[in-house]
């Protein structure tokens, strides 16, 4: 009865991975969910090279002092945190049971986690690929990467300019997606919010109104 009932979940998914394949193709990401990835992971990689106090010295002069710079505020510290910041996105995967562009997020979708288990417990699940490449990225975020790469160099002065002037006072979503990127793009899915980071939401206001 239980390998019954594992083996009717396993053609649901199934049905689900492959057959809205082969109905509507692979959908790949639109310049929305392109540009909200590349805000996202460059926030990331500025949060992750801001923690430092280290001053940087510039200049080549012999008769004149090196120029002193915070390494928060330098032009370093902006090609560091772009340099391979499209090869990121390959740790994304896609989240088939997910509709928006949440469905590109990191971590093991919740159907591959299911698939997982079920050949955990012994059952054979067949998907038309070899076992080993089940957690390989998909199509949609290999070609995001050159989606990405494409967005970055389309606006790299875009970035240049948020990053020295309005970096304090313009969230980088709306300065180079809703301002430039998409201007007169439908912008909507940069307020989709992930369900994981609504639960972590719902739950601190509760621990809010707890207090």
């Amino acid at each position: 009865m239980q390998f019954y009932t594992l083996l009717v979940l396993f053609s649901v998914f199934t049905l689900t991975i492959c057959g809205s394949e082969e109905s509507e193709g692979v959908k790949y990401a639109t310049k929305c969910e392109v540009c909200k990835v590349l805000s996202m992971e460059l926030q990331g990689r500025l949060q992750e090279t801001g923690k430092t106090s280290e001053v940087i010295e510039t200049g080549y002069s012999i008769e004149k002092s090196k120029k002193k710079t915070e390494y928060v505020k330098s032009e370093l510290r902006l090609v560091e945190s772009l340099e391979g910041l499209c090869d990121r996105i390959l740790d994304y995967n896609l989240h088939k049971e997910r509709e928006d562009s949440t469905r590109f997020a990191k971590g093991m979708s919740q159907t591959f986690k299911t698939l997982h288990g079920l050949v955990d417990k012994g059952v054979k699940v067949e998907l038309g690929i070899p076992y080993e490449l089940w957690d390989k990225p998909p199509a949609e975020v290999t070609h995001m990467k050159t989606q990405c790469e494409n967005l970055l160099e389309e606006h790299e002065e875009a970035i240049e300019d948020w990053y020295f002037q309005h970096q304090e006072d313009t969230p980088l979503e709306k300065f180079l997606c809703s301002e430039r990127a998409l201007k007169g793009d439908d912008d909507s899915c940069l307020l989709e919010v992930s369900p994981a980071d609504s639960v972590k939401e719902s739950s601190g206001k509760s621990d809010k109104s707890e207090l």
